[in-house]
Formats: structure tokens, sequence, C-alpha cells
């Protein structure tokens, strides 16, 4: 391990070779040295994971950036290992170039997919080397010193289908872009099918969501931009897949990594979210500010809301950032706010009209209710991104709670 001098100003950067030979690693060192870094360097002989555990220096623990060359050739999954393990290690710093000689697509595909950012050719080119470089420098320079935001995330959930849940997440993105001139991203995360996309009127088939979990590892600004799409009102959406795939999985602490980054780049990240108390659906409301369940005023909406609040309340973080929508409420024919908040023991904080007629025909032309329209919905809806913002005081709400009532204070029942 070596290191050179720095002053505070200096970027301090960590290079990592595994399973380089001596020339070569003496090649890339040389290359590093032409940039005015502080560098440290750590050699490893063999591949690293979570179980083969390196040895790692303090002066890259502590390092602005770490940049890791690793040979790909003697053994494709141990180098994948090893990428994945620096990863999590130096995570949000990390960047990994692959190293090999073979003309292979699959192998290719491996290093991308493990989450190196780029393949270097062996015998080891000085200008590709030197460009590499030079490229990363650049980034490292637009970030460093940039304070990343703390974005909001809200995640919906339904108590079962077809309460609006969706419907319910689209417009409240949709009010927070046009209203409050907020940076939104909308998340489809339903496993396939989901219909975000479908009901802005945008074509999610490109690229979508579980992609860009899988993806992770070498996420950045310039990488998610090409996973987006964007409606002409400034929303920007991540589609859910739109074919079948048995074999497709959410590893849950990659869905974390993914959301933690995307809280850095937008104001706003909401989630459209197929309900379940499954590993992946408490990963999301584990990174959550805000989880929303969504019923309607029917028995059976009410029913399974009740048991998804006795399965989540056990969770005492979780119970503080549960809120209660009930969606198509109408006082005509409809369970009294006051018997579903007996039934389900919390109080109901969002109550939304029943304006099914209007949704729909917003669904079927793929453009959300907008807040120039001068009805019930949209009034509610302007009024939630009033509060959600601040711009609003919230009212009449039990301690220790931080939702809101668009009703006002409600008559509590034991």
């Amino acid at each position: 391990m070596s290191q050179t001098p720095s002053n505070p100003q200096t970027l301090t950067v960590a290079l990592l070779t595994v399973g380089l030979d001596r020339d070569l690693t003496d090649k890339i060192v040389q290359a590093a040295s032409q940039h005015h870094w502080a560098i440290s360097h750590d050699d490893f002989d063999e591949y690293v994971s979570a179980v083969r555990r390196p040895a790692i220096s303090a002066e890259a623990k502590s390092a602005d950036a770490v940049f890791a060359v690793i040979d790909f050739d003697r053994d494709p999954q141990g180098a994948a290992e090893t990428v994945g393990y620096l990863n999590q290690l130096f995570f949000g710093r990390f960047f990994a170039a692959a190293l090999s000689g073979r003309n292979d697509p699959d192998l290719l595909l491996t290093a991308m997919r493990a989450g190196c950012n780029e393949v270097l050719k062996n015998p080891l080119d000085a200008r590709q080397l030197a460009d590499t470089f030079d490229r990363q420098e650049r980034q490292w320079a637009n970030s460093m010193g940039r304070s990343r935001s703390t974005g909001h995330i809200l995640s919906f959930f339904g108590a079962k289908g077809g309460v609006g849940t969706t419907t319910v997440a689209v417009t409240l993105a949709y009010y927070l872009v046009r209203q409050k001139n907020k940076r939104v991203l909308l998340i489809d995360n339903h496993p396939e099918f989901g219909h975000v996309c479908l009901y802005l009127g945008l074509d999610g088939t490109r690229y979508h969501f579980d992609e860009l979990i899988r993806n992770v590892n070498r996420l950045d600004s310039t990488l998610l931009r090409g996973f987006i799409a964007k409606h002409s009102s400034g929303l920007e959406v991540l589609s859910s897949p739109e074919s079948h795939d048995l074999s497709r999985s959410v590893d849950p602490d990659a869905l974390e990594r993914t959301l933690e980054f995307l809280r850095g780049e937008y104001d706003y990240i909401i989630l459209d979210c197929e309900t379940s108390l499954e590993e992946v659906s408490l990963a999301v409301m584990d990174r959550s500010d805000q989880i929303y369940l969504v019923a309607t005023p029917d028995i059976g909406a009410i029913r399974d809301l009740s048991r998804y609040i006795d399965g989540l309340s056990r969770n005492e973080s979780t119970s503080t950032r549960l809120h209660v929508i009930i969606n198509r409420y109408s006082s005509h024919g409809a369970i009294a706010i006051e018997q579903i908040e007996k039934a389900i023991r919390v109080p109901v904080e969002v109550r939304l009209c029943n304006a099914y007629t209007e949704c729909q025909r917003a669904i079927n032309v793929g453009e959300p209710i907008g807040p120039d329209k001068k009805s019930e919905i949209s009034t509610q809806f302007t009024r939630w991104t009033s509060v959600l913002t601040g711009d609003e005081a919230v009212k009449a709400q039990p301690a220790a709670r931080k939702g809101f009532s668009l009703f006002g204070a409600q008559k509590r029942t034991e």
C-alpha cells in the first residue's frame, strides 16, 4: 500500500487492483499518478468476497472515491463476487473496471451485471486507461462538494385490488409537479403489468424499475436518465415490467440501496406498490417516510385493511409512519368513517370523495385530473399537496402522528 501527499482540497482516491500481475499493476498506478489526486493503492492477489474478506487499508476506507481494476479472465464468477462485495463496502463512491483479453459477449454481460462501469482490454492500452481516468475525474468533479437533497419517499399500498391506489399515487405525483414545481419520480413497483404508464399515456416498455435495481452497483445520475420516461408535465416515471418472467426476482437489499440513491435525486419519490407483507414490500416500507394504505368504504376492503394494519402495527417504527386513505367516499350507503376507525383502530387521515366517473375518464385518455379542474377531487388533491409541502398547517391531529385530515377534526371512536 502506498500513498501520495495531499492537502485538504485534493481528491483522495483509493486504487484497488485485484488478480493482476506486477507489470499491469505498475502501469495502472503510474497512469493514476498523472492526475492531481492523493492516491492510496491496495493490491489483492486473490478475489475477495464477504467470505474471503481482505485487509482494507485505512486510507481506502476513508477515501473520497475508490477505483478498482479487476481481472475477469481467470475466474469471471469470482471477479463478479469481488465487484459486488467492494461495491457494498464502498457504496456511493465506487467505480469498477473489468480487465479482460477475451472477445466474449457473455463475459462482458457478466461484468456489467456484476456492476462494472466499463471493460478495459488486455493488453492494456495506455490511451484507453487514461481516457477512463479522465472520464471518472470529470464525474467526481461534478459530484464532489454538491450537497445531496433528502427527498421524501411516499409508498402507496392498496388494501385489495380495485380500490384506486394507482390513481391516487399518479394524481398526487402529478399535483406535486404541476402545483408545487417539485421534482418528482413516480415508480410503478408492481412485479409486472403495472398501470402507471398507461394512466399517464406513456410508453413504459423500454426499461423498468426492476432492471434499474439490478444495476444498482453502477447506478449514477447519467445511468438513471436512460431508464426514465418523462410526462409532458415534467413528472418522471419508472415503469414496471410489461412481460411475464417466472425467474424475475428483486433483491430487497438492492431495492433499498436504489431508493436511497433516488432520495438524493428528487424532492419526492412516490411508489405505487402491490400490497403484501413479503420481504420486498417490507423493504419499501422500511425506506419510506410515509406509508399510505388505501381502501374504499366497503366491507371487503375494510376487512383486508384491518388485517394489514394488524400485521404492520407489530413494528413500532412502521406503525408511526402508517396512514389510512379512504378513497371514493360518499355519505350515501358507505360505511361511516367512525365505523371504519373502530374496525381498524387507527384514525382515517385522508378521505377522498367518490369521483369514479371523472377518474375513469382521465385514465382512459391517459391524462390525470388537473388542478385547473373545478371539482371536489381537484380541491382535495390541491390541499393534500399543500399539506405535504408545508404550505398548509396540519389540523386536529392525534399526538405523535404526522398525517392530516382533508375533512377536519372527527369524533374518534374508542
